[in-house]
């Protein structure tokens, strides 16, 4: 086994991409590097890594079980909480996937939804149930944000 310690490494052909046999695998520019994708595609590596995640217990006192890029959570009101970052976004303009339930005996349907506009330091959510047809806010045991975009 090898070991190999270096600060920089620089292309052969161009000094930008690194290539592994005959094809090129990294490609690195200003603030910017591609990894290559499916196919032949290149896929953006700070695009496509989470920026900010959190699993929230939101029952109780809401409290933050493990997180990425969280400050704190807020919790406003049943089942509506605040999850504030620790390195704000660029822009509000970033998206975010979320789930939520109990300890596995969750029986009914869930929604979260956006409760406020989205900012660059904060993402306002209401966790909802179906189960009366209304949409009523509640608390779950837990629940589940992860956030892409780009960071300030």
């Amino acid at each position: 086994m090898s070991t190999v310690i270096l600060d920089t490494i620089t292309g052969k052909s161009t000094a930008t991409t690194i290539t592994i046999g005959s094809t090129p695998v990294v490609s690195a520019s200003a603030n910017s590097m591609t990894i290559r994708g499916e196919g032949s595609a290149q896929t953006s590596i700070q695009k496509g890594l989470a920026k900010a995640w959190s699993h929230f217990q939101g029952n109780g006192t809401a409290a933050l079980i493990n997180s990425f890029n969280m400050a704190s959570l807020t919790d406003t009101a049943e089942g509506r909480y605040s999850l504030n970052f620790t390195t704000n976004f660029g822009s509000a303009s970033y998206s975010c996937a979320m789930m939520s339930g109990n300890d596995g005996t969750t029986s009914i349907g869930r929604s979260q939804i956006i409760d406020a506009t989205p900012s660059t330091s904060a993402f306002a959510l209401r966790n909802v149930s179906s189960n009366d047809g209304a949409n009523s806010a509640t608390d779950d045991v837990n629940i589940l944000a992860t956030l892409h975009g780009d960071l300030a």
